[in-house]
């Protein structure tokens, strides 16, 4: 996901965004475990993208 695109969320799609994606990351990394995954730079990607979410999660509180 890209930065303007997360901006434009709101603040419901950006913590079930957040949520879903943990939830993704963590069924991916079990998948890894237990059988290498085809495109490991996946987990990359989601972990990538849960720390932008966060940070626009942050940056909103912060702001109020």
């Amino acid at each position: 996901m890209k930065k303007e695109d997360i901006t434009k969320l709101s603040l419901e799609e950006l913590t079930g965004r957040v949520n879903s994606s943990v939830e993704q990351l963590a069924k991916t990394k079990l998948a890894h475990a237990v059988s290498p995954i085809e495109n490991a730079v996946q987990i990359r990607t989601l972990r990538r993208n849960i720390a932008r979410l966060k940070t626009e999660l942050t940056k909103r509180e912060t702001q109020k």
